[in-house]
C-alpha cells in the first residue's frame, strides 16, 4: 500500500545513477509523446462519459478543453515548483464509470454538483491524511472489480458496432490489432486515425452536415445543482475510482522511479483543478498512472533531476490539443453509429484486463470480487443511484459476511 505522507520530499532517484546533464531534446520529446498519448488513447472515453450524463456536444467540448486546460496549468505548477515529473490527467475509469452509470435525477447539473463534491473529497483527503486511509483501506480486489464491471459494457461497444457501422468501424479494429502486434503505444492513437478518416469519408459519401461554427473552443458553464441521488450515485464512486485507480497507484508509480510526490499539495491542486473545471463539464483530475512513466522513466532523460522538462512540456501540449477539443466533438457528433464508441472500447481493453486480474487475484476475496463486478456490469441502479455504488457496498458486505 502506498504511504500517503502530507509532507513533501525532494525526488531522491537514490537507486539510479545520475547522468550528466544533456540536451533539451530527449524531455521534450517525452513530454510531447506523454501528453499525445494520454489524450489520444482516452478523450474518446471522456465524451462518452460526459454524453451519457446529459451533457449535450457544446457541453462536451467544453468538459474536454477543461480537463485539458486546468490538468495542463496543474502540472506545469507542480513540477516547476518540486522539480519533479508530476504528470496529471483526467480520470478515464472515472470517465468510464459516468458512461456506464448513464444519466442521473437532475440531468446535466446534478452531474455537475456531484463532480464539484469530487473535487471537495479530494481536496479533504490532501489535508485530512484519515480520509485518505479510508480509501485505501478498501480491498484492491473490490474497487478493481467495481472498476471491471464498470468497464465491461463499454469494452463491448466495438463488437455491437461492426453489426452497425461495419465499414468504418472493422478496418478501425484491424489496424489496432496490427499495431498491437508491432507497436503498441501508438495502437489506438492508429485505431483513432483510422476511425476519423472513415468518418470523413462517411461524411461526404452521405453529405452529412458539418457543423464548422460549432469548431471554435468555447467554454459552456453549468451552475451546479446539488442532488443527493447524484452526490451518491456519482459523487462518492467517482471519488471512490479516481483515488483507487488513480491518485494511489499514480504515487507508487512516481516513487518506483525515486520520485516521492508531495501528497499534500498534488491532492490540493487536483482537488481545487476537479472544482473549477466542474461548472465547465470537467469530471475529475488526478495524478497521471499509466501515462507518468513516459515522463518519469529513465528514457525522459538520463539525470532524474532533469526530467521535470518533460512533464512541463506534457503540460505545454496539452494547452495546445485544448484548441482542438471542439472539433473533435463537432467530428464525433456526424460519425457513423458506434465509432466513438469502439475508439473507446479499444482504448480500455488493457484497463479491463488489468482490473479482471486485480479483481480474482486473490482467493479470500474472491467470491466478493464477483459478485462486485456483476452488480456494476449489470448497470441495474436502485432508488435512483447508479450500479457502481451498489456494486462497491455489496461487496464489501459479501466479504465482511463471508469473513
Amino acid at each position: 500500500m502506498v504511504n500517503i505522507s502530507a509532507a513533501a520530499t525532494p525526488a531522491t532517484a537514490a537507486h539510479e545513477p545520475v547522468a550528466p546533464k544533456t540536451g533539451l531534446a530527449q524531455p521534450l520529446g517525452a513530454g510531447a509523446v506523454t501528453a499525445l498519448v494520454g489524450f489520444s488513447s482516452s478523450f474518446a472515453v471522456v465524451l462518452s462519459g460526459l454524453t451519457a450524463v446529459g451533457a449535450d456536444s457544446a457541453q462536451a467540448a467544453s468538459g474536454l478543453l477543461a480537463l485539458c486546460v486546468i490538468p495542463a496549468i496543474g502540472m506545469m505548477l507542480l513540477s516547476y515548483r518540486y522539480r519533479m515529473p508530476i504528470t496529471l490527467a483526467w480520470c478515464t475509469p472515472g470517465a468510464a464509470m459516468l458512461a456506464g452509470t448513464g444519466a442521473v435525477a437532475g440531468g446535466w447539473p446534478a452531474a455537475i454538483g456531484a463532480f464539484a463534491l469530487a473535487g471537495v473529497l479530494i481536496v479533504i483527503t490532501g489535508l485530512w491524511q484519515r480520509l485518505g486511509n479510508l480509501v485505501a483501506a478498501i480491498p484492491v480486489e473490490i474497487a478493481q472489480a467495481m472498476l471491471a464491471g464498470v468497464l465491461l459494457p463499454l469494452c463491448l461497444a466495438p463488437v455491437r458496432a461492426v453489426q452497425t457501422s461495419p465499414a468504418v468501424v472493422v478496418p478501425v479494429i484491424l489496424v489496432w490489432v496490427v499495431l498491437q502486434r508491432y507497436a503498441q503505444r501508438w495502437a489506438v492513437i492508429a485505431a483513432f486515425g483510422t476511425a476519423a478518416v472513415g468518418a470523413g469519408i462517411s461524411i461526404v459519401v452521405q453529405h452529412r452536415h458539418l457543423d464548422v461554427g460549432a469548431m471554435a473552443p468555447s467554454v459552456e458553464l453549468t451552475v451546479p445543482h446539488w442532488n443527493w441521488l447524484a452526490m451518491i450515485g456519482i459523487a462518492i464512486p467517482l471519488y471512490i475510482v479516481t483515488m483507487a485507480s488513480q491518485n494511489i497507484p499514480g504515487t507508487a508509480v512516481m516513487k518506483s522511479f525515486g520520485y516521492q510526490v508531495p501528497w499534500r499539495a498534488a491532492m490540493t491542486v487536483t482537488g481545487l483543478g476537479t472544482i473549477l473545471g466542474a461548472p465547465a463539464g470537467g469530471h475529475t483530475i488526478n495524478l497521471a498512472a499509466i501515462s507518468a512513466a513516459l515522463s518519469a522513466a529513465p528514457a525522459a532523460h538520463p539525470d532524474p533531476k532533469r526530467r521535470w522538462i518533460a512533464a512541463f512540456t506534457a503540460g505545454g501540449t496539452y494547452l495546445l490539443l485544448a484548441l482542438g477539443s471542439a472539433v473533435l466533438v463537432t467530428l464525433v457528433a456526424t460519425a457513423p453509429t458506434g465509432t466513438l464508441e469502439t475508439v473507446a472500447g479499444l482504448a480500455l481493453l488493457a484497463a479491463l484486463g488489468a482490473a479482471l486480474s486485480g479483481a480474482l487475484r486473490s482467493g479470500d476475496h474472491r467470491e466478493a470480487g464477483i459478485v462486485t463486478f456483476l452488480i456494476a456490469a449489470s448497470g441495474v441502479g436502485f432508488g435512483g443511484i447508479g450500479a457502481a455504488f451498489w456494486a462497491l457496498l455489496a461487496g464489501l458486505v459479501v466479504r465482511k459476511v463471508l469473513r
